[in-house]
């Protein structure tokens, strides 16, 4: 129960490492907010959480994130955390990428954050010790081919948390990255099959760690369980890479 009576927001919570998060947070007595734009995915996910608030949002639609943040809020009363989780990919060369593709891939991976963390701040400075944590991915760190929207927004969130745990510190407001290496999720199951051979994308892909796996989002869910809950005080600005030791970056 490290998270009980905690009230916490997780975004992309209807499948993979927001499911993840939103499972293990719920077994460690958090009382949850989980939000995402996959309405009936999400519902299922909450029935089995119970005392969970599932909150449809597409958090590229800032009007709607601010709505939404807010009665989240009042239904929870009050929010001591924010786990931004909701992410989309683009496998596609640079030279062949629209402008509305690269706008859209921004929207989601990097505004959709800063406006859910602007809408929840005043919620968040209200409680003692509140927590931000921001699901970056080991592409913020090392670049990845035909993915240059992708790495780019992920990079611009991994700092925008830096600089946001500096300028909110004061406040009691701490806030960490997680980079996941290859996690086993929907997100990448989706690039297997756009490579043309999904089997040798998966094959290369689980040998690039150290660990010569995959990695499972329940793994990802206990990094942002260490970095929500009050054993990590004394951590912001950081950055955990779960990554099973592709590259030590």
């Amino acid at each position: 129960m490290r998270l009980e009576g905690r009230k916490i927001l997780v975004t992309g919570a209807a499948s993979g490492i927001g499911a993840a998060i939103g499972a293990l947070f719920h077994r460690e007595g958090a009382r949850l907010a989980l939000l995402d734009r996959d309405e009936p995915a999400l519902t299922t996910v909450a029935a089995g959480l119970p005392g969970t608030q599932p909150l449809a949002c597409d958090v590229a639609d800032g009007d709607q994130v601010e709505a939404v943040v807010k009665d989240a809020a009042a239904r929870l009363g009050g929010l001591d955390g924010i786990v931004n989780v909701a992410g989309i990919d683009l496998f596609k060369k640079f030279d062949e990428m629209s402008t509305g593709e690269w706008e859209r891939v921004l929207a989601v991976n990097l505004t959709g954050p800063m406006v859910v963390c602007r809408a929840a701040l005043p919620f968040l400075k209200q409680s003692p010790e509140s927590a931000i944590v921001n699901i970056a991915s080991g592409a913020a760190l090392r670049p990845l081919v035909n993915r240059t929207a992708y790495c780019a927004s992920k990079a611009g969130l991994a700092m925008f948390s830096k600089a946001l745990a500096l300028e909110f510190a004061q406040d009691g407001i701490r806030v960490n990255v997680v980079c996941p290496g290859v996690i086993d999720t929907p997100l990448l199951r989706d690039w297997y099959d756009k490579t043309g051979d999904p089997d040798a994308a998966r094959s290369e892909a689980r040998n690039r760690p150290a660990m010569a796996r995959l990695g499972e989002a329940e793994d990802i869910a206990y990094a942002a369980l260490h970095l929500t809950s009050t054993e990590s005080r004394y951590t912001t600005g950081s950055t955990l890479v779960v990554d099973g030791g592709r590259a030590f970056y």
